[in-house]
């Protein structure tokens, strides 16, 4: 289910960029460096997970419960949805975004891939880029140096990420797969996609 009823035309003078990739593979660190590259501005998701010790309420997330979430979704404010490993719903406010993009500015969504796909549709003048890790194995190490789950989880998350990049390929919605083999690398490929954009503005 997705919000409808959106209409992208308006003042499309902005850039709404997102950026997905499945976990372990680098996502935060390319966000935070191209948001500040790019003098972007960060989409804070709604979420109705548990705040933990390491998150600021407002900077990482906004902490809802299920009621306030589905009061959102209902109400038609949130551009996309998700339920992330069927546990715990994620929402990106509308408000922010749509006025953020029509000052100009650039706005950063890290989002998975179903919800992509619902930003593909409502906006689809959107720069929508995957991150891949180098290969699978990386994929896994990286998962395990992080530290936070055990090898249980850890397998349900690889499996997870297989299937999400399976998706996101298969999808046809990604304007830029890349590969991150180097952070400084990734991040100049996304600024230069998003720049290009911003240059030919939409057709």
């Amino acid at each position: 289910m997705t919000q409808g009823g959106h209409n992208s035309a308006g003042p499309a003078s902005g850039l709404l960029l997102v950026i997905s990739g499945p976990s372990g593979v680098g996502k935060t660190t390319i966000t935070r460096q191209v948001v500040q590259r790019l003098d972007a501005v960060f989409s804070v998701s709604a979420t109705t997970r548990p705040q933990t010790a390491a998150d600021v309420a407002g900077r990482d997330y906004l902490f809802v419960d299920q009621r306030q979430f589905d009061h959102m979704l209902a109400a038609g404010e949130l551009l996309e949805h998700a339920t992330v490993f069927g546990r715990y719903s994620y929402g990106t406010p509308r408000g922010p975004v749509e006025a953020a993009l029509a000052q100009g500015r650039v706005v950063l969504l890290e989002i998975d891939v179903q919800g992509a796909l619902q930003i593909r549709r409502n906006l689809p003048d959107a720069l929508l880029v995957f991150l891949l890790p180098p290969d699978d194995q990386t994929l896994l190490e990286r998962l395990r140096k992080r530290g936070r789950e055990d090898e249980k989880e850890i397998s349900r998350r690889f499996a997870e990420a297989k299937k999400e990049i399976a998706l996101a390929r298969d999808s046809g919605a990604y304007d830029l797969f890349l590969v991150n083999k180097e952070v400084e690398n990734c991040v100049q490929e996304v600024c230069k996609a998003a720049r290009k954009r911003l240059q030919n503005g939409t057709d």
